[in-house]
């Protein structure tokens, strides 16, 4: 009976514990950290103006996916929220819906005046800020109008915010 291993315990909570050790260790993380850098997938939802930059970004000038960006049609597929500018009461809802039904890891990016402190519309009833809805922005991108090339900057600056992370959550 010496050479055989006993398992005692909850064995999910083990195997979870397992499993977060291992995809903590450097190489592995490094190698995820670097395909969920060039992976982002934004689901198509556009809350005003910026989406038409947006959407130049995206176009063969600028080329998104050059970068890792390919617009996707699910936010149950999708990774990154992009909030475009000006967002009403209204959209702050449906925003609310998309980022709790992307998966984990998700990062979001709000570009535009409008969505960092509401710029021309600061003082509108119905315009609200993405942290007034609960929706944490990991990087902001000013500009009215914003141009394809800081969104690009912006783009850059969150993926090697992504490649530098330490650890994940399971």
């Amino acid at each position: 009976m010496t050479d055989q291993i006993l398992l005692t315990g909850n064995l999910k909570e083990a195997a979870r514990k397992a499993a977060q050790w291992l995809a903590n260790r450097k190489p592995i993380r490094d190698l995820r950290d670097w395909g969920t850098a060039f992976s982002l997938w934004p689901p198509h939802f556009t809350t005003s103006c910026c989406g038409a930059e947006f959407g130049a970004f995206a176009a063969a000038r600028f080329d998104a996916e050059r970068f890792g960006m390919l617009p996707f049609s699910s936010s149950r597929q999708s990774n990154i929220l992009v909030i475009e500018g000006t967002m009403t009461r209204k959209m702050a809802r449906a925003a609310r819906i998309v980022y709790e039904q992307m998966p984990e890891p998700k990062y979001v990016m709000a570009i535009g005046a409008c969505s960092l402190e509401g710029g021309i519309f600061w003082n509108s009833y119905n315009t609200v800020l993405p942290s007034e809805v609960g929706i944490p922005v990991d990087i902001y991108v000013p500009g009215c109008p914003i141009r394809p090339e800081a969104i690009a900057r912006g783009l850059l600056m969150l993926q090697k915010k992504i490649r530098h992370q330490s650890t994940i959550k399971m």
